[in-house]
């Protein structure tokens, strides 16, 4: 392909990974080009920031780590040299400051995510990145060429060294297809099959509840759930009634462990606390309070404060009778059983488990199947809450790569 050098690189998705892979190695003097399919690169990372950008999280170290869960052990060395510590400063440098929030997550000063995109993509175009947008990867051709569909046509590019940073396969729209997964099964390289992650969950409302509630959040709650290794855990926060089941960040945050108790048995029954600022002993006194004439909608919503969608979950959630049992009502309010029978589909996801295997990479992310291309991003396999930790590790995982293939150019000279 004109305009690569000899020792030049091939960038395929210009996401934060592909991006601080480039920046890696533009800074050492590689020749990058960055090819994406959409007309603009960073369009999920700029999507990501309406609202507030989360771009990590100040949590303690070991803490962070354990966000990654099955695959804490794998990111643990990519999340090494760069962290919510390296993060801000490398955003810092790129004359975008930051603060910590008052739930830990890190934040630009503008609270946006095109500042910071747009001073990034500035930087790596002095350095000499070259960009390539509306370039679909297609796979390679019999020698080894990068396909790529363009507006002109088919074109062809030969590299000396290739970084795949696709993305998952949430937001089609965006360019994260998951088109990829074929592509590298027939090369050999070992996958897991995509995987809707930090997703919404289809529960069986009633239409009534549907009509009443759909849409509304429920504020200060504790969902509490026992994954299929048995563990427990629980967490308050808050999440959203919808007119299919349950989402929002409370949702999010145990997303993998409902996929996998979903995909094992069929469905998953987590528990909510309604009222978590209260104890049980406390709840079952203003419950079992004499209410004299008054309804026990009236009564719930005098002693507790317990209306709206709570109040409709309740009824939705619960057998008749038990609202004729006081002591088991409370018990109820403190321990509310939610069953959920599948995750939304993929495309509606914020983000994607499955992908390539960390055991067909080699320690700097190269395909051993495929030597000379590497991966990174989200299109590995491994997944993480919202709350900055999905930005974090795919930016480590790019620079990881970036500086693998500066050690592959070094050692293939010639």
């Amino acid at each position: 392909m004109s305009g690569i050098s000899q020792c030049s690189v091939a960038v395929i998705g210009g996401g934060p990974a592909g991006l601080m892979a480039a920046e890696q190695l533009s800074r050492r003097g590689v020749a990058v080009t960055v090819f994406d399919a959409m007309p603009s690169v960073g369009r999920k990372f700029l999507l990501a920031g309406v609202g507030g950008m989360n771009i990590t999280h100040a949590e303690e170290k070991s803490l962070f780590l354990s966000r990654y869960g099955a695959r804490e052990a794998q990111l643990a060395p990519l999340l090494k040299d760069f962290a919510a510590d390296e993060l801000r400063q490398w955003a810092l440098e790129l004359g975008v400051e930051t603060f910590v929030g008052s739930s830990g997550k890190v934040f630009p000063r503008e609270m946006k995510a095109a500042p910071l995109l747009r001073a990034w993509l500035s930087r790596l175009r002095e350095a000499g990145v070259c960009f390539m947008v509306r370039h679909r990867w297609l796979g390679w051709d019999e020698q080894g060429g990068l396909r790529f569909a363009t507006p002109e046509g088919e074109m062809v590019c030969r590299a000396d060294a290739v970084l795949l940073a696709l993305g998952g396969g949430s937001w089609k729209k965006l360019g994260s297809d998951g088109a990829w997964l074929p592509l590298l099964a027939q090369r050999g390289v070992g996958t897991a099959p995509l995987k809707p992650s930090n997703c919404g969950f289809e529960a069986n409302w009633s239409q009534h509840f549907v009509d009443k509630f759909a849409g509304q959040p429920l504020k200060s709650v504790t969902l509490d759930f026992t994954d299929l290794q048995g563990n427990r855990v629980s967490r308050t926060g808050e999440c959203v009634a919808t007119a299919y089941g349950v989402e929002g960040n409370l949702v999010y945050a145990f997303s993998a462990a409902l996929r996998d108790v979903i995909d094992a048995r069929g469905s998953a029954t987590f528990h909510l606390d309604l009222m978590p600022q209260k104890s049980a002993e406390q709840v079952l006194a203003e419950v079992a309070h004499p209410r004299g004439s008054r309804s026990l909608s009236s009564h719930l919503q005098s002693r507790l404060n317990l209306k709206g969608v709570k109040a409709g979950l309740l009824r939705e959630c619960l057998p008749k009778e038990v609202f004729a049992d006081m002591p088991a009502l409370a018990a109820a309010i403190k321990r509310l059983p939610v069953t959920v029978y599948a995750a939304r589909p993929i495309d509606e996801a914020i983000s994607t488990a499955g992908g390539v295997a960390f055991d067909a990479m080699d320690e700097h992310l190269m395909l051993r199947a495929l030597p000379g291309v590497f991966c990174a991003g989200e299109m590995l396999d491994w997944e993480a809450p919202t709350g900055g930790y999905l930005l974090t590790a795919c930016l480590a995982s790019g620079r990881a790569a970036g500086l693998g293939m500066l050690r592959w150019l070094e050692n293939h000279k010639g």
